[in-house]
């Protein structure tokens, strides 16, 4: 080590990145953009991204949070180099699976007298605590009351069975602790204020910085890319590498995420994760790229990035140390840009689930080219699946109308001057008249004509044929809509509503 303090060295191994997500719940939107991060970086160098599970928590780690967790990185289309389902020369990748390396670093440790056992109760901790409270206005951290121990005290405690952990001795008079991180430039921290951090709990298990150690070194780690609200972690980890002999890899943190109040992303501004946006009927290229943009930039100014070009692009270097502002605005609007770069093929196969929840049956679908007709009716206007039902139930509600929309009858239908029950009477005729083709452009053509024939404004006459049809005076485009419906159907609600007036 330096004088000054430990300074990180910059790697010329293949680049190793790793995304270690807590299987505690859903995939954050956080999370997600540090597994974009990682993976961008690791496809832009030619080096290997790893996932590793970190669910050395019993109480809120579970096998369903895992497979919850896997599923949204497979969504995202976040393919892993190592890791759960696809193994990998460094595994286990899940720390349960891994306690054996953390008690051979516990031992090497134990071994050169860099950690020592803490039998301090939890009652005499807080004790301390509330002393140091009332003396100094604050907590300072661990008083070291076992680290002086002798060996016959150590084996009193042993032989009475008195429970231990294991703490790290942060060496006395250690200079500040330094390191250059890829996004805050050069960092450091005092060393003094660094407290014997417990290593291993009282039952074995590993605490996490020193299982995220070990686990980095083991699986030869070259690049820590991960939020801002680890920042404080680091040099504890740094004192951990240096107590074990290893080189720290380099570290990158990341800008926290706001929402559009200036406020950190929380629950209260929406949908927190990547399973509620793909509910929401997003489309993982679009959060891929949206996420990627929160902290990073390709050239300042181009916003639709593709995979490829982000997985050419991404570099540390672009990585930028302002918080990050989550525009749902500026998500939907990219949204909505994919949508409409999807073919007529792939549309027909994302929206499907969604045109069936708006009523369709199999029947629809049976129809040739249906589906894919339906994003020439909509596809443009889109900014999120979810949006489908609403806007395509009117189609299946048979011949009934399910819904009239009470302000469109009233603007529409009820005015004392309208012509509306001419209208709809003479709409009915036209298309109950199996010699007209059922045929968006034919079936307009002749309604046109209806308008010279009633000398009426064509707005006159097609307001109250959309309200008969789609219930409002706001729907997709008409004609286009009727042709993708049965003809009886919509003769059975133009006369309907004709007979409401």
């Amino acid at each position: 080590m330096k004088e000054k303090g430990f300074i990180m060295a910059q790697h010329s191994s293949p680049v190793r990145v790793r995304f270690a997500p807590s299987p505690t719940g859903k995939l954050h939107i956080g999370g997600a953009r540090t597994a974009i991060f990682n993976w961008a970086f690791a496809r832009a160098t030619g080096g290997s991204f790893v996932l590793r599970i970190e669910d050395t928590d019993p109480t809120r780690s579970t096998d369903e949070n895992i497979r919850i967790i896997v599923d949204a990185m497979r969504w995202l289309q976040l393919d892993w180099d190592e890791g759960p389902e696809v193994g990998g020369a460094y595994g286990p990748y899940r720390q349960t699976e891994r306690m054996d390396t953390y008690q051979k670093a516990l031992q090497q440790l134990i071994d050169c007298g860099a950690v020592y056992r803490c039998f301090c109760s939890k009652e005499q901790l807080d004790e301390e605590r509330e002393k140091m409270q009332a003396e100094q206005g604050g907590y300072s951290g661990y008083n070291r009351a076992c680290r002086h121990l002798s060996a016959q005290e150590v084996q009193a405690h042993l032989d009475a069975g008195d429970p231990f952990v294991w703490r790290l001795k942060v060496p006395d008079n250690h200079p500040a602790i330094e390191f250059d991180d890829a996004v805050y430039g050069h960092m450091s921290f005092p060393a003094d204020v660094m407290d014997d951090m417990i290593l291993v709990r009282s039952d074995g298990t590993p605490t996490y910085n020193f299982a995220v150690v070990c686990d980095d070194i083991n699986m030869q780690i070259t690049h820590v890319i991960r939020g801002d609200d680890h920042l404080s972690n680091t040099p504890r980890q740094i004192l951990i590498y240096e107590a074990l002999g290893k080189t720290p890899p380099v570290f990158a943190h990341l800008s926290m995420i706001l929402g559009s109040d200036g406020k950190k992303l929380s629950k209260r501004h929406g949908a927190t994760s990547v399973e509620e946006y793909r509910d929401k009927g997003y489309l993982p290229d679009a959060m891929v790229n949206f996420l990627a943009l929160l902290g990073w930039s390709l050239d300042g100014e181009t916003t639709l990035i593709s995979r490829d070009v982000l997985c050419k692009a991404f570099d540390l270097a672009r990585i930028t140390k302002k918080d990050a502002i989550f525009d749902e605005v500026k998500l939907d609007w990219m949204n909505g840009a994919y949508i409409r770069e999807l073919t007529a093929q792939q549309w027909a196969r994302l929206a499907r689930p969604w045109i069936e929840k708006a009523g369709a049956t199999p029947e629809f679908f049976a129809l040739d080219a249906w589906a894919e007709k339906t994003f020439a009716l909509i596809g443009q206007r889109l900014v999120r699946f979810e949006e489908i039902p609403d806007k395509l139930a009117f189609m299946f509600w048979g011949s009934t109308l399910k819904a009239l929309d009470d302000a469109s009858f009233k603007k529409v239908l009820a005015k004392a001057d309208s012509r509306a029950k001419d209208v709809l009477v003479a709409c009915e005729a036209i298309l109950a008249d199996t010699s007209i083709p059922w045929e968006c452009n034919v079936m307009q053509d002749a309604v046109k004509q209806l308008c010279d024939t009633m000398q009426l404004k064509p707005k006159a006459v097609f307001q109250p044929l959309r309200v008969a049809i789609a219930g409002n005076m706001v729907s997709p485009p008409l004609f286009e809509s009727m042709e993708l419906m049965k003809r009886e159907d919509c003769v059975a609600r133009v006369h309907y509503v004709a007979s409401l007036l």
